[in-house]
């Protein structure tokens, strides 16, 4: 199903449509397949890349998967108030920079944030309209297998993040959603069902029903 398209609509019934969407798990649970499928069927939410101090992989460029920068920059931002959330994990720093929210809401249908349970808990405390999913695997001996399937880590980091998952994991009930993915196209479906209803919200159409409202009551006029 095709996204809704805001073509006609007013710039206040634009906004009421805005949706962010915060998307999290542990390493390894697929929250990033997940989001990329979501961006590919959603292209008018904008992917808020975030600030990291850790090296860039092999298949990832600066300014698409994240903006690397160094930790002199990272920790500069800090004091200058730019970032809307920011954490230390797995021994690098994460933030989602203010001016990744304002770009979204001055051209695109929604912002789609993929952070930890750090981040997703001062977002949610800055930004209260804010819908977070949470993202787990079926069990802990599939993370596992998950993350060693990458080849992309050392025993060390690997060891490391499995036991960080278990702590993430005692985070869920910071999340309006859960979503268990022990099967790719089941999980998606039900991530793409949760952005359908947010949209959906009574909230969201106030000023289109109040306009409709109006123009009946002039009908009866």
């Amino acid at each position: 199903m095709p996204e809704p398209s805001g073509a006609g609509a007013s710039a206040g019934e634009q906004s009421d449509e805005f949706l962010m969407l915060i998307v999290s798990s542990p390493s390894g649970a697929g929250k990033t397949t997940l989001c990329n499928r979501l961006r590919g069927e959603f292209p008018g939410m904008r992917f808020s890349v975030s600030h990291t101090t850790r090296r860039p992989r092999p298949t990832e460029a600066s300014g698409r998967e994240y903006h690397f920068v160094s930790v002199d920059d990272f920790e500069r931002m800090i004091r200058g108030g730019g970032f809307a959330e920011w954490a230390r994990v797995h021994d690098h720093l994460y933030g989602t920079s203010l001016k990744e929210i304002e770009r979204a809401r001055a051209g695109a249908q929604g912002i789609l944030f993929d952070i930890d349970f750090q981040g997703a808990r001062q977002i949610r405390a800055r930004l209260p309209d804010v819908v977070s999913v949470f993202v787990l695997p079926p069990a802990l001996d599939e993370l596992e297998r998950r993350l060693r399937g990458r080849g992309t880590e050392d025993e060390a980091t690997t060891l490391r993040r499995l036991a960080n998952a278990k702590g993430e994991i005692a985070h869920y009930g910071l999340f309006d959603y859960v979503i268990i993915n022990d099967d790719l196209e089941q999980a998606y479906g039900r991530l793409r069902a949760i952005v359908y209803a947010e949209r959906s919200r009574r909230r969201r159409h106030a000023v289109r029903c109040e306009r409709l409202l109006a123009e009946a009551r002039g009908d009866r006029a």
